[in-house]
């Protein structure tokens, strides 16, 4: 059984998604860890219903990046943990804490990686630039974390059509149903040992019959 860590910063959809798809069954894996980056969010009172071991690492509390990444690295420490993920974690590590971790972090983008990510691109901003570039067709990326920001060996994407109706509100919602579909994936075809990362690029054998 996987054993995951999942780092959150807000409401923890994502989060309730994974809950969910372990009780479920259909992934095999176990959260070991919720943390947050931030006081009073949701998603710690999401993992505590599903009796999930909590903290709290308040990025307001450490003067650095650095400072935060040596936290984070030490509340993990000793949990065993195989998997990190990202499930609205606002936050770019630095090379210390990936090297720890290399391939062993993912993230999920509410774009279609390259299109619509990087510096400043997150939660409703993405969508908002979709729609003012006009495109039909947006959608969902999980990929492995690297040192810079959004940039790392994609994995999954998942699309989504994107209707002259639609507006940053409403596309968001059509993306975030494709993310809840996509992270889960994700982590049930790494615990099943079907992924592999080589020379950059992310390699996903097909299950057997």
């Amino acid at each position: 059984m996987l054993k995951i860590a999942v780092l959150v910063s807000g409401d923890g959809s994502n989060l309730q998604a994974i809950i969910d798809a372990i009780a479920k069954k259909e992934i095999n894996a176990e959260i070991v860890k919720v943390i947050s980056s931030r006081p009073g969010v949701y998603a710690m009172e999401r993992a505590q219903k599903a009796n999930i071991p909590t903290e709290l690492v308040d990025r307001k509390q450490f003067s650095s990046d650095e400072e935060f990444d040596k936290a984070l690295l030490e509340r993990l420490e000793g949990t065993q943990v195989e998997l990190i993920v990202l499930a609205g974690f606002l936050r770019v590590f630095g090379k210390e804490f990936v090297e720890v971790y290399r391939n062993r972090i993912i993230n999920v983008h509410p774009s279609l990686i390259p299109s619509f990510c990087g510096k400043g691109l997150y939660g409703p901003k993405v969508h908002r630039a979709a729609i003012e570039a006009g495109v039909r067709v947006s959608g969902a990326t999980v990929f492995f974390v690297d040192e810079g920001c959004d940039t790392g060996p994609i994995m999954l994407q998942k699309a989504v059509c994107v209707k002259q109706c639609d507006d940053a509100v409403s596309l968001q919602k059509k993306v975030l149903l494709a993310e809840w579909v996509l992270l889960p994936k994700a982590i049930g075809l790494i615990a099943d040992g079907h992924v592999s990362v080589k020379h950059g690029r992310v390699i996903i054998r097909e299950k057997r019959v």
